[in-house]
């Protein structure tokens, strides 16, 4: 009908660039009239691709059964829509930490690349990426973006992220401003968010006391623990700076607890803006991550590695939203 080859066809339905716009047009329209469909099954075994996308969570310790961080929640629908809009479908599952992804996953052709979210302890996953690597698999992993780690790697810019709640905490004129988070090589992302606020105590002349930071792992539970630890210590402070919101949810519950008002008495300051931080009392300042622009650059970046093309791993900017853990009403008027 289409006046063309079986091959023209073929290119024509599955996108390619040799075929002209008006003649793909016209052959996708005789198409839907005849209510025709490709067989993906068998154009993916001709093509020797999935046309699949494998999303990998880690699992963690969350307020609810998920065992996924809410932050990565927030992601999920912006890497199914870019799918979508790709052509691609996405397959969801859990890290299996014992498994060979790369033979689960690329060698066993259910899917074209992996994209993962989450790690634990970065000092024991190291070596899983160089694996990964080893065997040319074509994966890209949220989290935090250092010098020369294997393969690629999309984050936000935690040290800023880090700088701005702080500096925010000292222009509100606080002065002892704890912070709550592993900042160790164990979890690069914390570590690069305390070099942030120590940079902001730094410009205000002051030295960060190592007595008000107390390692935490982004859970509630171990949140709850290192703020009770940080009351348990005696020592006077009027600022939190946590690593996360999990943690700063956790430790606004322990200072209420305590008696302590928020913000009268100690200003708290979280960072990822989960779907709880704003709906909190009061509600929380956060450092922003845009969940949404991750998603897509995800999805992006993995596909440039797939198809072979240069990609590089990326910063993607941060911002502070203010809201009433951090400012008196006085202050906000």
């Amino acid at each position: 009908m289409a006046g063309v080859s079986q091959p023209t066809v073929s290119r024509a339905l599955r996108g390619s660039p040799t075929v002209s716009s008006s003649t793909r047009q016209r052959i996708e329209a005789i198409a839907k009239q005849l209510n025709y469909t490709v067989d993906r099954a068998a154009s993916n075994l001709r093509s020797g691709t999935t046309r699949t996308i494998a999303l990998l969570l880690f699992r963690d310790p969350s307020p609810d059964d998920t065992l996924i961080n809410p932050f990565f929640l927030a992601m999920l629908g912006s890497i199914m829509s870019a799918c979508a809009e790709h052509g691609y479908d996405l397959l969801v599952s859990f890290q299996q930490l014992s498994s060979d992804w790369h033979t689960d996953y690329e060698d066993s052709h259910r899917a074209d690349g992996l994209i993962l979210l989450g790690y634990g302890d970065y000092a024991q996953y190291h070596q899983r990426l160089v694996t990964l690597v080893g065997h040319g698999t074509h994966f890209v992993r949220w989290g935090s973006v250092q010098p020369g780690q294997p393969g690629l790697t999309l984050g936000c810019d935690n040290i800023a992220g880090g700088l701005a709640a702080s500096r925010h905490l000292l222009e509100q004129g606080r002065r002892r401003i704890a912070f709550l988070g592993d900042a160790t090589d164990h979890y690069p992302e914390f570590h690069d968010r305390h070099a942030g606020y120590a940079q902001a105590l730094a410009e205000a002349g002051l030295s960060p006391d190592p007595r008000l930071q107390i390692a935490s792992i982004s859970t509630e539970d171990d949140g709850t623990r290192a703020a009770r630890e940080l009351l348990a210590r005696g020592l006077p402070f009027d600022g939190i700076v946590a690593a996360s919101d999990l943690i700063a949810l956790a430790a606004m519950r322990v200072l209420a607890e305590a008696g302590l008002a928020v913000p009268h008495d100690i200003a708290v300051v979280g960072f990822d803006d989960i779907p709880a931080a704003s709906f909190a009392n009061p509600p929380l300042t956060t450092v922003v991550q845009d969940a949404a622009a991750a998603g897509r650059r995800l999805v992006e970046l993995l596909l440039a590695r797939i198809r072979g093309e240069a990609a590089a791993s990326m910063i993607l900017p941060t911002r502070l939203v203010v809201r009433g853990s951090s400012v008196t009403r006085k202050d906000r008027a």
